[in-house]
């Protein structure tokens, strides 16, 4: 079988690398990918045309998502016109992500627990309803922002600046055209993703990601800067607690309209006294968590994502490592701000053959050696029996490797230590 993964980061790395184990896959591609991967395509990840074409020329199999932007486009509607294999949601159920208040207004229509909002077309409404409301506030752009159109905002004045970032200074584009704000929850947060074929639902260990820049969760909101799983905050109960109330609701009340959800679907989660809220709906694998998740999955992935295309996931059961798995982000100077390019990666020969660690490239290229392409740069992911111990060998790894202006949170897992 042949495969195609579509992507260039991290994420995409890791899902080459465990779809090659699988004795169903002879040959993966992946289009544009990066210095980690092989068979590169130079195809970029909105270019639907050009993918469906390269596609058909060499009988690709089966076609894997990567990122959310060539979902929310209709890549998975375009393909299955064609009758080819594509693990993705389709145009409408990608919105889940590509649009924060269809999500939202779903989630009231299944009555799944979230925070109440507002939404808002304008910003002076927006601004009177944050004053009249108080803080804390949580303001969002509705689209695609990169994972960096979400401020929680802890006075009135960051509030309104955070409108006049989405809405005036149209920071994420067209994106911003509609606000939404809602009330902020404390708790922990998790991530929780799951395969479905649009009536089954297998769950995947939850993990725990960490957005902000810098240790102890200081600095700008970024696309991930670490993650580890299992998450010890998300007990059995909860466990149970997250499906009832969430994702079986969900996709039970789509499949009565007749409306099939198939592929990931990742929900990331606040916990509150032991309950679970929907903070946000994303419809493809997490990054940096699939780095975290996917080292400790024993299942074949490929027969996996096979089986969810075709409807046939009753039955499967998933086979874990139970060891625990801590994955470390690698960024570039000044990210996620502007950043440089093309400096020079050393010292990654010397993680080759290290039991338990993995080497996941995201912005990277080859060219005589691995040079930096990307703000997040790479990805180290290491396995322990303890949260500890996985957290000791992934810094360890990371010891070895420089590049100019190379920067990274020294704390990722520190908080799985108060859920023992």
């Amino acid at each position: 079988m042949k495969l195609l993964v579509i992507g260039s980061g991290g994420r995409e790395h890791c899902l080459v690398w465990k779809l090659s184990q699988s004795s169903l896959v002879d040959k993966i591609y992946c289009a544009p990918g990066n210095g980690g991967t092989t068979n590169n395509v130079d195809i970029g990840v909105n270019d639907i045309e050009g993918l469906l074409n390269f596609v058909l020329k060499e009988k690709i199999d089966l076609t894997v998502v990567g990122p959310e932007t060539p979902l929310v486009e209709g890549i998975v509607d375009q393909f299955k016109a064609k009758g080819l294999k594509i693990f993705g949601p389709n145009k409408d159920l990608a919105r889940l992500e590509g649009s924060k208040i269809f999500a939202k207004e779903l989630m009231q229509k299944y009555s799944i627990p979230t925070a109440n909002f507002k939404v808002f077309t304008s910003t002076l409404p927006a601004k009177a309803y944050i004053e009249k409301r108080g803080t804390p506030l949580v303001v969002k752009a509705d689209g695609l922002a990169a994972g960096k159109g979400v401020f929680v905002c802890s006075s009135v004045k960051a509030a309104q600046e955070a409108i006049d970032l989405i809405m005036l200074k149209k920071e994420f584009g067209a994106s911003g055209d509609r606000v939404i704000i809602e009330d902020c929850f404390e708790g922990e947060e998790t991530s929780i993703l799951v395969f479905t074929d649009g009536e089954t639902i297998i769950p995947l260990v939850a993990s725990q990601d960490h957005k902000r820049a810098f240790d102890r969760d200081n600095g700008p909101n970024t696309g991930g800067m670490g993650a580890y799983a299992p998450a010890p905050l998300v007990n059995a109960e909860l466990f149970e607690k997250i499906m009832d109330k969430i994702f079986t609701p969900l996709i039970k009340g789509l499949k009565q309209e007749g409306r099939l959800y198939q592929g990931i679907l990742y929900a990331g989660l606040m916990i509150q006294n032991n309950e679970p809220y929907v903070l946000e709906f994303n419809v493809r694998f997490g990054d940096p968590e699939t780095q975290a998740i996917l080292t400790k999955l024993k299942s074949d992935l490929a027969e996996l994502m096979l089986k969810t295309v075709d409807g046939k996931l009753r039955g499967i059961s998933l086979q874990w490592d139970e060891r625990f798995c801590v994955c470390v982000v690698l960024a570039s100077g000044g990210y996620p701000g502007n950043y440089q390019k093309d400096k020079e990666i050393r010292g990654l020969e010397k993680l080759s053959g290290l039991e338990d660690i993995f080497v996941f490239h995201a912005g990277t290229k080859e060219k005589s050696g691995f040079f930096t392409n990307g703000g997040r740069v790479l990805n180290i992911s290491a396995l322990g029996d303890t949260i500890k111990e996985a957290k000791n060998k992934a810094y360890d790894a990371i010891g070895n490797i420089q590049f100019e202006n190379m920067f990274y949170r020294k704390d990722i897992g520190d908080k799985a230590f108060t859920f023992k």
